[in-house]
Order: C-alpha cells, then structure tokens, then sequence
C-alpha cells in the first residue's frame, strides 16, 4: 500500500496545483491530517490559528461577550488564508474552511442566543462581501465524529482553553456541520468517517484516507460525492 501511495503521490505533483480543506468539528482531527497529508504529497499547509489567537480563552470563559470578536477574527485571519492559497503556485491543503465559519459557528452563536441579531447580520455581509472573492476547494474533506469521539480527542491534547467546552455545544456543532455538508455543492466532497479511524497512528488507516483522496482528486469520476 505505502509504495503505491508514494508512486501516485509522486505523480500527483506533475498534475498542477490542488486546493484541499479539511472540514469538521472541534477534535475532529483536522490538523492532524492537514499535516499528514501535507507531509504526504508535499503540499503547503496552512493551519487555523489557535495557538497566539487573542480571543480564544476569553470566549470559552463568556461567549456572550466576545463571540462576534472571536468570529471576525478568526475570518480575517482564514480571508488571509484564503488569498495567500490563491496567489501560491503550489498545491495547498487547509485546516478548516472558511464556510465554516458563518455556516456553523456564527450561526451557531446567533441561534444560542450568545450573538445578537445585528452583529450576526453584520458579519453575515462581512462574509457574502469576502468569500465572492474567493474561489471554493478542488476538494472538502469533511471529518465525521460523534460528540465521544470529540470530547476524547479534545481531552487528549490537554489544550487548558477547552476544557471548558460543553457536550451540547459540541452536539449542536455537529448537526450544523451534517446540515451544512449535506446541502455543500461548491465542488467536490469526500465525507470520512472517523469513529472507527485511528490515521495518526495506524497505517492502513492512514494509507486508506491518503488513497480516497487520492481517487477523488485524480480518479476517473471525481465530480462524485460521498
């Protein structure tokens, strides 16, 4: 398996410029293959800033508060993303992508009551003005978990501004994020399911995802969902 992924990753290369995003809820793993299949193909990585973000253990403590901050910024700073991925000449695979954002985390805040009604449609505009820039991902990988698999993978990385982060609100993330893929028709789609998963440190696992997106970039019938 390894030798065939390594020939067709070498040949992924010679075949121009690809635009990969990884999408799913928090925990879902996310960063770790954006950094596998980075590694993998040698592709440029861009990650979702939570390390030196300045809103985000404010947030967790009171969301009310600074979730149209911690929203704004986190758009700016994927807008950023989103430019630089354009303008590279090279193949890029993201961590989390912007229509992330307003499809499930603004919305989200809003319909919890912790945004209100004028910020939301303020950074809704934001958003529609941004992404009519932007061109959408050769590829979205979402990342699929249910809430055990989430809270175990947060717990795992021992990140001290998450452990504040209730069941519900991963609950409610979940059903936005299956109501977003579902009706997602900006390009291709690859939907994984990661329960049963282990691709950081199980080969077959690994070779297995780095094979389907594989086939869906470059296979014969790429244009189908699932």
């Amino acid at each position: 398996m390894e030798d065939l992924l390594t020939e067709a990753a070498a040949d992924t290369a010679r075949t121009g410029k690809k635009y990969v995003a990884i999408a799913g809820n928090i925990g879902a793993g996310k960063s770790s293959l954006t950094r596998i299949i980075s590694d993998y193909f040698k592709w440029e990585a861009f990650y979702e800033r939570v390390d030196g973000n300045p809103y985000l253990s404010d947030f967790y403590e009171d969301m009310r508060r600074w979730s149209f901050n911690l929203q704004v910024f986190f758009l700016s700073s994927r807008f950023d993303h989103q430019k630089r991925i354009e303008e590279a000449p090279h193949s890029v695979v993201q961590d989390r992508s912007i229509y992330e954002d307003v499809e499930i985390f603004a919305k989200n805040l809003y319909e919890m009551g912790l945004m209100d009604s004028r910020d939301y449609e303020n950074y809704q505009d934001l958003f529609a003005l941004m992404t009519s820039y932007l061109r959408p991902p050769d590829l979205l990988v979402y990342l699929r978990a249910s809430v055990p698999t989430l809270v175990r993978q947060i717990q795992s990385r021992g990140r001290d501004f998450e452990a504040g982060i209730r069941i519900d609100y991963l609950e409610r993330l979940n059903v936005l994020y299956e109501d977003w893929v579902e009706r997602y028709d900006l390009g291709p789609k690859l939907i994984v399911e990661t329960d049963e998963l282990d691709f950081v440190n199980a080969d077959r696992d690994r070779g297995e995802i780095l094979s389907r997106v594989e086939s869906r970039l470059y296979g014969l019938f790429p244009e189908m969902a699932g």
